[in-house]
């Protein structure tokens, strides 16, 4: 079960599972820390894995006024100073992927390495275009059903579509109890898409890993190279027939390798 904790003058809904070394995981657009179902299952043996909802999602309040990048990952820091958490193994999806850019760039103690999900640095005209459409999208759809069956054309591979697992996951949105709103969908899209790390992001320092969905059509893998060439030391990979939420298509291979990774960056396997 999770619960609220008071973190920079909102109450952050937090999920933590298991024991070890500290693995944060920070959603994307619209995501609650659901999910990170499988991994919360998944590594917990392992780690102490922490998931959360980022302001305007599931159980965290949106805040009035502008909300922007900066300002969520200083929710995320001040989470994890509440929480004890001296450093943490941090990943980031999408959206989340530039909170975390942002809170390594800003909060360089608190992050151990960075692993950095269907990632980008500054949109580029047709992600633009895209969020453009997702923007009126929300609110122009016949209904909610309609919107996440079109949104989803950008997230999941064409495998999920044919197997079942996009309408799976659409029953159990729209079944959560705790549904983001349009306007709350919207104050975050308009936040990630005035995200721009590209000229800081070389002040990373910390060991960071970025994977790319060879099938993702919202940040394809040229946008996740991008970052990985501006970040010293990066390792830049692209997942085999993987889409926009390869973390939830195929979690035990996600596990797996983000599992393999902390392990090199904390000295129990050699680096390859």
């Amino acid at each position: 079960m999770g619960e609220h904790i008071e973190a920079n003058g909102t109450t952050i809904w937090t999920e933590r599972r298991g024991h070890g070394p500290d693995v944060l995981l920070i959603a994307g657009l619209g995501d609650p820390a659901e999910a990170w179902q499988s991994q919360l299952d998944g590594l917990s043996d392992r780690y102490q894995v922490t998931a959360f909802d980022n302001r305007g999602a599931g159980r965290t309040p949106l805040p009035e006024g502008p909300l922007s990048v900066a300002s969520m990952a200083a929710d995320t820091a001040e989470l994890l100073r509440v929480l004890h958490v001296g450093r943490a193994h941090v990943v980031g999806f999408s959206g989340g992927s530039a909170i975390a850019q942002e809170l390594a760039l800003r909060h360089p103690a608190a992050v151990h390495s960075l692993v950095l999900v269907s990632t980008w640095a500054r949109a580029d005209p047709y992600v633009t275009s895209m969020t453009r459409f997702w923007h009126w999208l929300v609110t122009e759809a016949p209904d909610e059903r309609a919107m996440l069956e079109a949104f989803f054309l950008w997230i999941y591979s064409p495998r999920a579509h044919a197997d079942g697992t996009v309408q799976r996951i659409i029953d159990e949105t729209l079944a959560f109890s705790h549904p983001q709103s349009a306007e709350a969908f919207q104050h975050q899209l308009e936040a990630f898409m005035q995200h721009d790390t590209l000229d800081r992001l070389p002040g990373i320092t910390t060991p960071t890993l970025v994977l790319a969905g060879e099938r993702d059509i919202a940040t394809p893998p040229r946008l996740g190279r991008i970052v990985a060439d501006a970040i010293p030391g990066a390792r830049f990979e692209v997942l085999p027939r993987e889409a926009h939420q390869p973390f939830q298509e195929s979690p035990k291979a996600f596990n797996a390798r983000v599992d393999a990774f902390w392990r090199e960056v904390d000295g129990s396997t050699p680096v390859s």
